[in-house]
């Protein structure tokens, strides 16, 4: 193999394809990229038989060939060599790598080793634009479990009917919803992405109006952003039917400015994340909400201007579960809606009805009310 390619573009394409390297790999031939010159292009794969990334990039081929190189040495390698072309051969799994004034000579792996991935069929394809998926991950995947216990829970459901997706996420003590319309021509589809996939895929995603095809096939989803494809293995199991928690009806509504409610929360859990369950106890009066946290290490007091229907209430939470929701929505005023002490808070952005976040509140002992 001899080629000559752009030393920013290559290094650009090596950051996305490094995203597939799972560091906790037993075989040692993962922890390497496959790069493989043809037609004119340079395609540089990783995988961690888990998810699997490929992606493409132009550069002037001299000799066709493939080799497996380490990926963090050759990331290492090629982010630190100057703005120019840099010059590409492999003999005998011995790779020479020249730039300028710079030259190096690493040993890579036989691509015969590397393990193939999953072949891309389009069944049931759609399309969403990439900047309504992009917000889609980042206001659900953070409310997925770390518990492999439940291993069904360490992904984000993705269920389509009639036009809408819906992503879904929950660990027992909350749950994230979000809306977003689809392009689908196919059938209803129900799958559950792992968490770590869309981490992932999100870290490559640009913030632009540009539609994303998704395809997906038994166990398999695959992601196509035009010079990038990236593959991952679905979830097995049941997910929680969620709808049946999402109730419609509310005893108190309280409306409160985003960016206070945060600041005051945050303030509050510098206390109370001494305690384990990060304890914060919300008071609401008909235009003031008292935010409160009592530690050994003393107590906070905080009060913010409200409006509120309904109601007076007495009800505590795990602080970080709150201010998780809140940190993911976009709109200057949230709504709050509660149903007794007892119930879940449903935390909604105004004037946005397809993002919807669900938080259990900790049950206080009488004594503390």
């Amino acid at each position: 193999m001899k080629i000559q390619v752009n030393q920013k573009t290559l290094s650009n394409h090596i950051n996305i394809v490094q995203k597939g390297i799972s560091p906790r790999t037993t075989l040692q031939i993962l922890d390497g990229i496959l790069v493989e010159a043809f037609d004119n292009r340079l395609k540089l794969t990783s995988t961690d038989l888990e998810i699997g990334i490929e992606t493409y990039l132009d550069c002037n081929i001299i000799d066709e060939g493939s080799i497996v190189i380490n990926a963090r040495i050759f990331g290492d390698i090629v982010r630190k060599l100057p703005d120019s072309i840099i010059d590409i051969e492999v003999k005998d799994n011995n790779i020479n790598i020249k730039c300028e004034d710079s030259e190096f000579n690493i040993l890579g792996n036989n691509p015969g080793e590397y393990p193939t991935l999953i072949p891309i069929r389009d069944e049931n394809p759609f399309t969403i634009p990439m900047d309504l998926l992009k917000t889609a991950i980042r206001q659900t995947v953070f409310a997925t479990t770390q518990d492999e216990t439940r291993p069904i829970f360490t992904g984000v459901l993705l269920e389509i009917n009639d036009g809408i997706a819906s992503f879904v996420a929950l660990d027992g003590y909350r749950l994230s919803l979000r809306n977003i319309p689809v392009n689908s021509t196919g059938d209803n589809l129900k799958i559950v992405i792992p968490g770590r996939t869309l981490n992932e895929l999100n870290k490559i995603l640009e913030d632009e109006e540009e539609e994303i095809k998704i395809s997906t096939s038994p166990g398999n989803v695959v992601f196509d952003l035009g010079d990038t494809i990236v593959s991952s293995r679905l979830l097995e199991g049941q997910f929680f039917n969620y709808k049946d928690i999402i109730r419609q009806e509310h005893e108190t509504r309280v409306v409160v400015d985003r960016k206070a409610l945060q600041d005051s929360l945050e303030r509050a859990s510098l206390l109370a994340k001494e305690e384990k369950a990060n304890l914060v106890k919300l008071v609401n009066t008909d235009t003031q909400m008292f935010i409160k946290s009592n530690t050994e290490i003393g107590d906070v007091n905080e009060k913010i201007n409200i409006q509120k229907e309904g109601e007076d209430l007495n009800i505590a939470f795990n602080s970080k579960y709150l201010l998780d929701g809140i940190k993911v929505i976009d709109s200057e005023k949230v709504e709050l809606l509660f149903m007794g002490e007892l119930n879940p808070c449903i935390m909604k952005p105004i004037n946005d009805i397809d993002y919807t976040y669900l938080v259990l509140p900790v049950r206080l002992a009488q004594a503390e009310h």
